[in-house]
């Protein structure tokens, strides 16, 4: 049965938008390429959109002959904002965009276990209010909620922890700080804006897929490598969250090499005592890699990121033939050279170990899904780089028959903020792009 005229131009309509927030500013000349439409209808949706205070004209491209078609139009980006928030056990990170998601303000603060969670509930909402008055965002009158030009309109949350997928809240669980599940219930009560919440691995898949390191894959797997570790599995384009919100929980994933089996309520024993943060430390410790970070995560991030750099100084310390090559060139490096040599292979037996590890975590999953690609996200997988997913990739190849790609994550801890921005901007673009049918 063919659409209805209203079905029609509402489907027209939000296809132009999609493209805007695309693409950018278009002509209705380029729109009319990129959306096959006749001239007639592309010229009314844009007149309709205008009208609706969706579409603005915002310059003029660079054709020579001036009309309707060198108009260059594009979302107004003002008429709603946007906040983003990225949860960690240590403290809260916030971003505040415009509707096509250029950020206008960003900050953060530390919220350490030693407070009441009253005063960190307070202090996290405190710090996306501010930041969205920096933003230009207004706040509702009292007792007026809903949206208005300019006024905060989603909030897109990470936070570690199981998202259930009925109500979309954020289940209880005892490895979270119990002002975790209070803020989502104080920032719904103290902001004119929707709220919505989703796991922080489940963010930064979503991030990489559209902006990182799978934009070219519809079916992958991020393995998580930060303070904790986790996994967001994306199939056929879609993010799959499990029965219970769980998929993922690759921290629980009993594995070879631990002295104990994880429980229920504790993932001790698990992959976590791997490849979370306080192993990769224990075992830089363990090869004589020392470096202090403000958080546990960030600090194995650096332990790695050094690791990497020392590794690759010392293949470029050797000349071409091996240590014994080139004779003049050794003695100008002089007795000392010893020492870096000597760092960097041990650097480079940390990073070969810390692969095995994560290669058990990702041949398991990849037994289960067979995704074709592996990407290390988080800050540890940032900072190891193409050096240890390539280690990584090595081992995955030695240890499963399926051909499975392994790549490095572009985004690191950052992803978990993008994706909750485009989580944001996805929901609020749903209600503000359906325009009402003339």
């Amino acid at each position: 049965m063919p659409a209805s005229p209203s079905t029609a131009r509402a489907i027209n309509d939000r296809l132009a938008l999609r493209l805007l927030q695309q693409e950018g500013a278009l002509t209705a000349g380029q729109l009319k390429q990129l959306t096959g439409l006749s001239r007639p209808t592309v010229a009314d949706l844009v007149e309709r959109l205008t009208a609706a205070g969706l579409v603005a004209v915002v310059g003029e491209s660079g054709e020579q002959r001036r009309g309707p078609n060198a108009r260059l139009y594009g979302i107004v980006a003002d008429r709603a904002r946007l906040a983003a928030l990225d949860v960690r056990t240590e403290g809260v990170s916030v971003l505040v965009s415009d509707l096509v998601g250029d950020v206008l303000a960003e900050a953060s603060v530390p919220i350490g276990g030693d407070i009441g969670t009253g005063l960190a509930v307070e202090r996290a909402v405190a710090l996306v209010e501010r930041t969205a008055e920096e933003a230009g965002a207004p706040g509702a009158p009292p007792g007026e909620r809903g949206p208005a030009r300019g006024r905060l309109h989603t909030v897109g949350i990470g936070a570690p922890g199981l998202i259930d997928p009925a109500t979309g809240d954020l289940r209880d669980s005892s490895g979270l700080p119990e002002w975790h599940r209070r803020l989502v219930a104080a920032l719904q009560e103290r902001l004119p804006a929707r709220v919505i919440v989703e796991n922080e691995t489940n963010l930064a898949a979503v991030a990489e897929q559209r902006e990182g390191a799978a934009r070219d894959r519809d079916t992958f797997v991020l393995l998580w490598l930060g303070h904790g570790t986790g996994a967001a599995v994306v199939l056929d384009g879609a993010l799959r969250r499990g029965a219970s919100g769980g998929t993922g929980e690759i921290g629980f994933l009993p594995v070879p090499g631990t002295a104990t089996l994880p429980s229920a309520t504790d993932c001790a024993g698990g992959f976590h005592s791997l490849a979370g943060a306080a192993a990769i430390a224990e075992l830089a410790d363990a090869h004589g890699l020392v470096t202090e970070g403000p958080a546990p995560g960030l600090r194995a991030a650096a332990l790695v990121r050094r690791a990497v750099r020392e590794a690759e100084g010392a293949d470029a310390a050797v000349p071409e033939g091996g240590p014994g090559a080139g004779r003049s060139g050794g003695a100008a490096r002089g007795r000392g050279a010893g020492r870096p040599a000597a760092s960097g292979r041990a650097a480079a037996r940390f990073l070969d170990v810390l692969a095995d590890r994560l290669a058990i975590g990702a041949a398991s999953v990849t037994a289960v899904l067979d995704p074709g690609c592996v990407v290390l996200g988080g800050e540890v997988g940032q900072a190891g780089g193409e050096v240890l997913a390539a280690r990584v990739g090595e081992r995955l190849a030695r240890m499963s028959p399926l051909r499975t790609e392994v790549r490095a994550s572009m985004l690191g801890g950052g992803a978990v903020l993008r994706g909750a921005l485009l989580t944001a901007r996805d929901g609020a673009q749903d209600e503000l792009f359906a325009p009402p049918a003339r």
